[in-house]
């Protein structure tokens, strides 16, 4: 067992790992049960080393290969010693995998009995394996109903394969899903599980492998955490100055949000870029330029020559931050469509874009859910049901790098899918995005491409969110960030 959150990963689709569990067994190599049996042991494994001190084991079965792992595992436990209950309701037609799982579990002393919600209220260790992969719809009330009384227990709960109820390919949910302290996956780790709901339903994210490797696929998409980022950032020459280190102009901040510009702004220079300029309301000159007085400044009341020459002056824009939504802002964002230099689009900067049918392939995208939305025209709950399909869709509509932020950001150049699980809810304060808008146009300034920065970008503005946070995630604010920025910069 390894953890999945902590080294480079491939991604799967479910379909891609169980045309990997058949191929397997189309080798002679191993059998479907054999599989399950593997699962099972990694399972106890895992409880005998996490929970050691502890005798009774709640064990919750369903009706698939994912109950047959947990009848496997309450079997190891039993043999081991472990005082356990196994919960399951009477499966009409088992797999023969499920019932040479079940003959073993009932050989070794075991007894299967009904659901019971005022048990699992009590217990203090719970294996979930009610549900794997194969979800589909709305849950019945019975499943619904234990899911329910699992995740109100104050229980370690170890989910297997998946936390029941979530879907796998999309890290969402229909009805409800198990809130697990540790999902140890089997075979490979599936994409949902590292974005959107899944980043808090899975907890602790730990594969068993079970000799599925040399059997998988291309997958489906690509974790990046900071341990991938290796020497993306190689040392300055000892000749070097300003305007070797890239040149970005930052453009927003409409009346009354001078400081989103100014946020996105300071972090383009703590990601090392060499000269910044803010285009912003001239009221907002002091607002800017006594608090970070590195920052050089324009004031801009109408897109006239000087704008342009400030566009043109930058070796990449950004946009957006602050912006707002009326005709200062529209008039900015067409002049930056008019200009030849790769740009990174946050905020009401996409707002406007949805009025304006452009594409682009040197921009880079970076909508939270809500922007998303606006810009696919869905709502919300559509976009995070499914934030594979979301990121592509707007790369199909927009072009260029899509950066889809939330929980497990997702980054997408229309070949290569990246899953950033990084950051954590600390980030859920204003300016934070203004914040990465920022680090990205400063990355592509100093010579990476739009998909290099967007997710050396991301991570770099996780990672600091972490760093942050050890203060506490209650109460962090994008500011914060800074420090850690340029501390990253410098180590990866």
């Amino acid at each position: 067992m390894r953890q999945a959150n902590l080294i480079p990963t491939s991604l799967f689709q479910t379909q891609q790992i169980r045309a990997a569990e058949l191929s397997a067994v189309e080798s002679g190599g191993v059998s479907l049960y054999q599989l399950v049996e593997r699962a099972g042991a990694a399972a106890f494994q895992l409880l005998s080393e996490r929970q050691a001190n502890t005798n009774e084991v709640l064990v919750l079965a369903g009706h698939g290969n994912n109950g047959a792992d947990a009848y496997v595992t309450a079997s190891l436990l039993l043999e081991a010693g472990f005082d356990v209950t196994l919960q399951a309701s009477t499966p009409s037609t088992p797999s023969d995998e499920l019932k040479s799982a079940i003959c073993r579990f009932l050989e070794s002393g075991g007894e299967v009995v009904e659901f019971c919600p005022s048990q699992i209220a009590e217990a203090e260790v719970i294996v979930d394996g009610l549900l794997g992969t194969g979800i589909t719809g709305e849950l019945s009330a019975e499943l619904t109903n234990v899911i329910d009384a699992v995740n109100h227990s104050r229980a370690w709960i170890l989910s297997l394969d998946v936390p029941s109820g979530l879907n796998p390919d999309t890290g969402s949910y229909t009805t409800t899903a198990i809130e697990a302290d540790v999902t140890l996956t089997f075979g490979a780790v599936k994409q949902g599980l590292l974005t959107g709901k899944a980043r808090h339903h899975c907890g602790e994210l730990l594969i068993a492998e079970l000799g599925l490797t040399d059997f998988l696929p291309e997958p489906s998409a690509t974790q990046i955490v900071s341990s991938q980022c290796v020497k993306a950032f190689v040392p300055r020459k000892r000749d070097a100055h300003k305007g070797d280190c890239g040149k970005v102009s930052i453009v927003g901040g409409d009346y009354g949000m001078a400081g989103a510009v100014r946020l996105a702004a300071e972090g383009c220079l703590r990601s090392g870029a060499g000269l910044v300029t803010v285009v912003s309301r001239p009221e907002h000159q002091l607002i800017v330029s006594a608090t970070r007085p590195e920052l050089m400044f324009w004031g801009c009341e109408l897109v006239d020559m000087e704008v342009y020459l400030k566009l043109g002056w930058a070796s990449a824009l950004v946009i957006g931050p602050g912006l707002g939504t009326g005709d200062w802002g529209y008039n900015l964002l067409k002049a930056v469509d008019l200009s030849d230099k790769a740009c990174v689009i946050d905020a009401d900067g996409l707002n406007q874009l949805k009025g304006m049918p452009m594409r682009r392939k040197d921009w880079v995208l970076t909508p939270h859910p809500g922007e998303a939305a606006r810009l696919l025209g869905v709502s919300i709950e559509e976009v995070e049901q499914d934030r594979f399909k979301a990121v592509r869709q707007l790369h199909q509509e927009y072009g260029g790098i899509i950066v889809l932020k939330g929980a497990g950001t997702l980054i997408f150049d229309g070949d290569n899918l990246t899953v950033a699980p990084v950051g954590n809810p600390g980030l859920a304060s204003g300016g934070c995005g203004d914040v990465l808008a920022g680090v990205i146009g400063g990355l592509m300034a100093q010579g990476h491409t739009s998909m290099e920065a967007a997710c050396l970008g991301v991570v770099i503005h996780g990672q600091a969110a972490d760093l942050a946070a050890k203060s506490g995630e209650r109460g962090m604010l994008a500011s914060d960030l800074m420090p850690y920025i340029r501390q990253l910069v410098n180590e990866i």
